[in-house]
């Protein structure tokens, strides 16, 4: 009778749930999918603390590439960006203690540095696990989650408004309970584009979350080769291996010259031959979406001029880096380290 009166049970739910007909209990990969789907997304300010699990609350001091800066609100970031663009390589030094609020949404007090890299390390260790919070879909609310007890032998219904209402929801699912999402729903894809898609099954949901995460993490992939390279072009000095357009080489019109990369985004051609001939001047900026790009720009002089391009990365290291015209694949350059 128990069985009979459970099964007419999840028969009824899986009425309700229309195109959904599995249930799921507090370990299944929907509720570990809703779960982290629903943490509170502190990437916003990547740019400032390094980490996505967490998010700095105000006001909060801090040195940034030598140069104090108080911030009392999300409108002061602009001040910490323009310090950040006028360098390669970064440092920040946080003024503690400072308030943090967690993928959980509770907010800790951190008193040192050393508390910091603790929460730093646990992020990464949680990424690593996959248990971090996924922060490529965004599911819109409300949507409704059809429950069932198995104790109480009884169906319902919530309806959830918000990613806290979610997160707190699947965090204190019962052992004792089951659930399906009522679909369809819709989520945004966040990205360039921030598309909209309708989600009609858990399988859906799963491929959904498995597709942005291999893209973010593409884009983590290539952040990280961003930094490793700007580090070797500021530890460098380049010549022009090859510079090849129209099917033509002309490297030879800079085989005179030295390129170095400086900290702050300047770079100099000097010619090696004729100290009398004036440095070449420019500023260079790295970039990172799929791939790696190195905008270069010169002036008062032609040769280098026609370098002036955003550059895709096609393979580096700390002796060549070849890169490709993104105006036009046929045109390519590869620096040498000397």
């Amino acid at each position: 009778m128990s069985f009979i009166g459970l099964t007419s049970c999840q028969n009824e739910l899986d009425t309700e749930n229309g195109q959904n007909p599995n249930t799921n209990n507090a370990d299944s990969q929907t509720a570990s999918n809703l779960e982290r789907t629903s943490m509170y997304d502190g990437s916003f300010d990547d740019f400032l603390d390094g980490m996505s699990c967490s998010s700095i609350l105000f006001p909060v001091t801090a040195t940034v590439n030598g140069t104090k800066v108080t911030l009392l609100s999300q409108a002061d970031y602009s001040s910490v960006l323009n310090l950040l663009a006028q360098f390669n390589n970064d440092e920040i030094v946080f003024q503690f203690p400072l308030t943090v609020r967690l993928s959980n949404y509770t907010e800790v007090e951190v008193a040192n540095q050393a508390e910091y890299d603790a929460l730093a390390n646990a992020c990464s260790e949680a990424e690593n696990a996959g248990e971090a919070a996924i922060h490529c879909l965004d599911i819109d609310f409300p949507i409704t989650i059809l429950t069932y007890n198995l104790n109480l032998d009884q169906t319902g219904s919530v309806v959830i408004g918000s990613n806290e209402e979610l997160y707190t929801f699947m965090k204190d699912f019962g052992n004792d309970e089951l659930f399906s999402v009522n679909y369809p729903i819709t989520a945004t894809l966040n990205g360039e584009n921030n598309s909209v898609v309708e989600i009609t099954s858990d399988m859906d949901l799963q491929s959904r979350i498995t597709e942005c995460l291999s893209n973010d993490a593409a884009m983590d992939d290539a952040k990280d080769n961003a930094d490793a390279l700007g580090t070797i072009l500021v530890d460098g000095t380049f010549k022009v291996k090859s510079f090849v357009s129209a099917g033509v080489d002309t490297a030879s019109d800079y085989a005179n010259y030295t390129i170095d990369f400086a900290n702050n985004l300047t770079c100099t051609a000097h010619n090696t031959i004729n100290t009398t001939i004036n440095d070449v001047e420019g500023t260079y900026e790295l970039s990172s979406e799929l791939d790696v790009f190195l905008k270069l720009t010169f002036s008062g002089n032609s040769s280098f001029e026609l370098l002036n391009d955003t550059w895709k990365v096609t393979s580096y290291s700390e002796n060549s880096i070849s890169l490709q015209s993104t105006t036009n694949a046929a045109i390519t350059l590869v620096l040498n380290q000397i």
